[in-house]
This record gives structure tokens, C-alpha cells and sequence, in this order.
């Protein structure tokens, strides 16, 4: 029995449906360089890499073989690419992260920024306490004179001489201010006089203490001075 012969036309080949063409970079696209503003244009990027020799050594390898390398790789990806090495020096023991020395030394504006606003922050003040001059008439925090006005010395004096003791408003209004003041405080707007000295004495307010209800008290901590006058203060009495 003879088989028949089945003529098959050859298929025709299929073509792969093409690719999508990707869609053009939008402003708000993501892949669009964050650091770009608007109406300027990318030109190029600097990658800082922060590694000593030391490093490199114990890695197998040198600072010249990662530079030839990564400009190998950056020839790969991008042909038209044009690529630029600058090796940062810094003094033997200058310490510090390794890409953070490279950046000041090639002269990042970021890093230059950081390192001027560290140089210009003022260091820490030196706590030295009080000192509650009633001979000169002053008060000296951490070694700088306040600026109390000759009322809110007055004030501060008149409570320092009765250390301990809580001074009600009217009396302090009776003692400090005479009929013939400008302007005499009431017992409310007395607060106002205690709230301004307060400001003035900065962290060291809480040697004014309120009472709740009665009016005020000084209380002498361990980082205050008193400097009494050689004689009696006239309003001590």
C-alpha cells in the first residue's frame, strides 16, 4: 500500500510584533534628573568615590585600575560619552569619611556650604553662673553683662536682700515705685515688670520664683553669686 504525498507549503515566518517605542520624558517624569531645574539642561554628573589606598590594596586593587575601569564601563553604556579623573589629596591624618574629604577637595558646593556653616556655628557657651553685683549695680551671666534697666535691677535687688522670703506684689510696688514715678505698676501689671526681668536672666529665670497667689521669691542655687556692697543697701532696712 503506497502512502500518499501530503504537499505541506512552508509556513511563512512571523514576525515579532515590534517593541513599544518608549514614551517621551514628560517634566514630571521620574527618570528625569531631580536635581535639574526648570530651563536648564543635564550635561553630565559627577560621581564622588571616597576609598584611600589602604582600602583599595586590601580590595585587590588600585585607585588606577578603578578609574580605568569605571571609564571602561562608562564607555560601554555611552560611546559618545566624554569622561574626566581627578584624584583628591588631603593632608596624612586628616580624618574623617573618605567621600566627604573628596567632595571638599574637589570643591563641592554642597560640601563647601556644610563645612562653612560648621566653621561659623559658634561653639557651646561656657556656663560660669550668676553674679548678682549689688555694689556695681549688675548682673553677669556666663561671664556677659545683662542688660537690666536700673528698675529691673531694682526689682531683682529688692528680692535678692530677702532671700527666702515671698514678697507680695503690693509691697513690692510700695517700696519700688513713689508717688512721683511716671508710671506705678498695679498688682497685675507687676507681672509684666517680673516677666521682662525673667527674659533678661535667660536660663538662669527660675531664680525668680512665683508664688502662687502671693507674689515672688528668690532662691539662690549653687551657680549664683551675690556680691554684697560694703554697706547697707539703702532699701534694706
Amino acid at each position: 500500500m503506497s502512502l500518499a504525498t501530503i504537499d505541506r507549503a512552508p509556513l511563512a515566518p512571523v514576525s515579532p510584533a515590534p517593541a513599544p517605542a518608549p514614551a517621551p520624558s514628560q517634566p514630571g517624569d521620574s527618570r528625569r534628573l531631580r536635581a535639574v531645574p526648570t530651563g536648564t539642561e543635564a550635561r553630565g554628573f559627577v560621581l564622588y568615590v571616597g576609598i584611600d589606598e589602604a582600602k583599595a590594596a586590601a580590595a585587590g586593587t588600585d585607585l588606577g585600575a578603578l578609574v580605568e575601569q569605571l571609564k571602561a564601563l562608562v564607555g560601554d553604556l555611552a560611546p559618545a560619552a566624554e569622561t574626566y579623573a581627578a584624584v583628591a589629596l588631603a593632608p596624612v591624618g586628616a580624618g574623617g569619611r573618605d567621600v566627604d574629604v573628596v567632595r571638599l577637595a574637589l570643591q563641592d558646593p554642597a560640601a563647601l556650604a556644610q563645612h562653612r556653616h560648621t566653621e561659623e556655628a559658634p561653639s557651646p557657651k561656657h556656663r560660669t553662673g550668676v553674679v548678682i553685683d549689688i555694689s556695681r549695680k549688675r548682673v553677669v551671666l556666663d561671664g556677659d553683662p545683662a542688660a537690666l534697666t536700673y528698675k529691673e535691677f531694682e526689682l531683682l535687688q529688692y528680692l535678692v536682700l530677702r532671700e527666702g522670703r515671698t514678697i507680695e506684689r503690693a509691697e513690692i510696688i510700695a517700696s519700688l515705685w513713689s508717688a512721683g514715678d511716671d508710671e506705678i505698676p498695679n498688682e497685675r501689671t507687676i507681672d509684666v515688670h517680673v516677666r521682662r526681668l525673667r527674659a533678661k536672666l535667660g536660663d538662669y529665670e527660675d531664680i525668680v520664683r512665683t508664688v502662687r497667689g502671693v507674689g515672688y521669691r528668690f532662691d539662690r542655687h549653687a551657680d549664683v553669686s551675690i556680691r554684697q556692697a560694703s554697706t547697707p543697701s539703702p532699701d534694706f532696712f
